[in-house]
């Protein structure tokens, strides 16, 4: 496995491949990585020639500096596991090699964010797809991977990609799940031992929120958002940020019967932040959010 810190190097490797008109597949992380990662990994390899996996923790995209201090590093550890399952290449610059200077251009993103995670995260998004469009140029992949997990944010790649004209195929993988449902997270090491066993209590509010939709032809979104955000507060003592239904990837809240699905919540805990979706079709029916 070939590890490279700078963009130039990481350019130069992408040319000679792509003159050897070998596939790419680009799965850019924040590292301390889990078995979801390695599921889009797994994808990955299975889809193209080259594997690509950035790990970068990119400041832009952290509401609060104790947020960014906060989150786990180990590129030892991740290194390790990424040579086990076979990765290629692990592209790993620092703050100061993906921002030399202070941006001169800023992104706004004016859809698919003024929901969900996107309201009590202000700039998330911006700082998501500074950084991605930034490794999209960089890596020049043929096709990228993200967890349905971060479902608004597979949202938000699809509308860079189609928006920009980035000639990369965006493949949503879906959420690995513990034995008892929750989302791996890397979040997750951040619970302590009682909130990890409430926690589970998530995945089982959306699956609540589903049976309703299938169950009832006539379904309506407040009567999807209220049996979810019951069980969550029967459930669970952390603090509810938002229990939604929207339509999926558009996100808006008038669902036609051709549209699909995202049932979605955030929840908080003392030292973490957990989200989970499900994305149905039409029908109710999961399309991926659960594996």
């Amino acid at each position: 496995m070939l590890t490279l810190n700078t963009i130039k190097d990481m350019i130069q490797y992408i040319n000679k491949e792509k003159r050897s008109q070998r596939t790419i597949g680009f799965v850019p992380t924040m590292g301390y990585l889990h078995s979801g990662h390695r599921a889009l990994i797994d994808q990955s390899k299975k889809d193209n020639d080259i594997t690509i996996v950035s790990i970068f923790v990119n400041p832009l995209q952290f509401n609060q500096s104790s947020d960014l201090e906060q989150y786990p590093r180990d590129f030892e550890r991740d290194a390790a596991i990424l040579k086990k399952d076979g990765v290629d290449v692990v592209f790993h610059p620092t703050a100061d090699e993906m921002y030399p200077n202070q941006p001169s251009i800023e992104m706004n993103v004016t859809k698919r964010t003024d929901v969900l995670c996107g309201t009590s995260r202000p700039g998330h998004f911006e700082g998501v797809v500074m950084v991605l469009t930034k490794l999209f140029n960089i890596v020049n992949p043929d096709k990228v991977y993200f967890g349905s997990k971060d479902a608004q944010q597979v949202a938000v790649v699809d509308a860079l990609i189609k928006d920009l004209n980035f000639n990369i195929k965006l493949i949503p993988v879906s959420t690995i799940r513990e034995a008892d449902g929750l989302a791996l997270s890397s979040r997750n090491v951040h619970l302590n031992p009682y909130e990890r066993d409430e926690a589970a209590h998530i995945y089982q509010s959306l699956l609540k929120g589903q049976r309703y939709i299938m169950d009832n032809a006539d379904w309506k979104r407040n009567e999807v958002i209220n049996i979810t955000k019951s069980y969550l507060s029967e459930h669970t003592t952390g603090k509810i940020d938002y229990v939604d239904c929207l339509s999926f990837p558009n996100l808006n809240k008038d669902i036609e019967s051709k549209h699909d699905i995202i049932i979605a919540v955030a929840v908080y805990y003392e030292k973490a932040r957990l989200i989970d979706n499900l994305i149905l079709d039409s029908s109710g029916a999961i399309k991926y959010g659960s594996e």
